[in-house]
């Protein structure tokens, strides 16, 4: 063998034993520690479940435990980019809402209006309610919809896009209120969406108002399409009011046709519960519109009989439909018009609740306090209070003592109904704010200089 293939040979091999020696150092295994896990279960449960698994007899869900908490919510923060951007720049207030309602006379007079900007700008009021849908279902603003029935009914009586751009100017927040199910227009030009005699007439509840039918999903499209309207516009609240059924309904349903829509075939969890078919509709159509108007960026509150929070599941709460906790878990704000003339002798122990306003309001909050505890959703209560004289005369002292007892109970959020718009002078809207400067200016004074 000559030395140029010798030597050839010996360094085969020695590069091949080289290779072998690297590989033997990089395939050596390397282990991580791997955490600890510990069973939440016994070792004697997992041996019985396993136990009865083999036989046939376990359940794949035991201690499966149901979270009835939403699961997926808004973020309160979102980018407004996210939302519909109506030209309209009105933040929530920070004091909370403190507000009044001006109906369209008060709108469309460019004094009283004057007036009203003028009275808002004064005092702690900082937010108005106004009909976008009034009692009649009359849709009051100029406005051009892609859906002809709303067109149907807007009657323009007022450019409500320039009464929003001097809202924005002084900073008042908008809400408007939308007059649901009560509704003339709507029933008289489309009679299958309310309720028939049994001789075909409409049926009035009170000889003159005539309701549409909460079960049908017609009904519920329509009043969404007029609320996404006032959010297009520039409102930051749209508030449903009149969203029940009417409280003549239980006693005349016998005698009445309508459809049920996929209400139908409702089944309650207790027979005897006649009714509850209405609460579901109801809660459901709030529900629905504030999924619909979600991406509008506004919020949605709701208009109820203050007697319906502390009369749980009462027959004359399922005639109408309203259910508190259940609307409560449903919407942002939830509105209880607790007017102390609406509430008869005895009601939370009081001989007179009309002539006990402090008295009144104070009782109720406590209850709706222990009832909303129970309510998931973390909704904003903003009852409505008496700005009118009804049974006994109402003036300051009066109007005082209902806000009052709503901050003696931490509650600074109200609107004040007057069915004219016209307001009591001599208030402190915010006694709360009121009470801190004065703790404020005690504490400064009593500093030593």
């Amino acid at each position: 063998m000559n030395t140029k293939r010798l030597l050839s040979i010996t360094a085969t091999i020695l590069l091949a034993s080289g290779c072998n020696q690297a590989q033997n150092q990089t395939s050596t295994p390397t282990y991580t520690e791997l955490p600890t896990v510990e069973s939440k279960l016994d070792a004697q449960t997992i041996s019985d479940f396993s136990s009865r698994r083999k036989q046939n007899q376990g359940n794949r869900y035991e201690g499966l435990v149901i979270n009835k908490s939403n699961i997926l919510t808004r973020p309160d923060d979102l980018p407004s980019s996210l939302f519909y951007d109506s030209g309209i720049n009105i933040s929530y207030p920070k004091e909370g809402v403190k507000g009044i309602y001006l109906p369209i006379d008060c709108v469309i007079n460019t004094e009283y209006f004057q007036e009203s900007i003028d009275k808002l700008n004064s005092t702690a009021l900082n937010s108005a309610v106004l009909d976008f849908k009034d009692d009649s279902g009359q849709i009051l603003p100029i406005l051009e919809s892609d859906n002809p029935m709303v067109n149907e009914n807007v009657v323009g009586l007022a450019d409500y896009k320039e009464v929003l751009k001097t809202f924005e100017q002084n900073n008042i927040y908008p809400i408007a209120r939308i007059v649901t199910f009560k509704d003339n227009f709507l029933a008289s030009s489309h009679p299958e969406l309310s309720f028939q005699t049994e001789d075909g007439e409409i049926w009035t509840p009170d000889g003159e108002d005539y309701f549409t039918n909460p079960f049908l999903q017609e009904t519920w499209d329509y009043n969404v399409a007029v609320a996404i309207e006032a959010a297009k516009m520039g409102f930051k609240e749209v508030q449903f009011d009149y969203v029940r059924f009417s409280d003549a309904f239980m006693y005349e349903e016998e005698n009445l046709s309508y459809p049920k829509g996929r209400f139908e075939n409702y089944i309650s969890e207790d027979p005897n519960d006649k009714g509850e078919e209405r609460i579901a509709a109801i809660t459901e159509f709030l529900a629905y519109a504030k999924e619909k108007l979600a991406p509008y960026g506004v919020d949605v509150s709701a208009d109820v009989f203050g007697y319906t929070a502390i009369a749980n599941n009462s027959e004359d709460v399922r005639g109408i439909g309203q259910n508190f906790a259940g609307i409560a878990d449903q919407v942002d704000v939830i509105s209880s018009m607790v007017y102390p003339s609406h509430w008869n002798v005895g009601f939370f122990g009081l001989e007179n609740p009309d002539l006990q306003p402090y008295d009144l309001i104070n009782e109720y909050m406590l209850s709706e306090k222990q009832l909303l505890e129970n309510v998931n959703n973390p909704v904003t209560t903003r009852p409505w209070l008496q700005n009118f004289s009804d049974y006994s005369f109402y003036g300051d002292a009066e109007v005082q003592a209902q806000i009052n007892a709503l901050a003696d109970n931490g509650v600074y959020e109200y609107l004040l109904w007057n069915a004219s718009g016209d307001y009591i002078e001599n208030v402190d809207y915010a006694p709360e704010i009121t009470a801190a400067q004065q703790t404020e200016n005690t504490d400064t004074t009593s500093q030593p200089q």
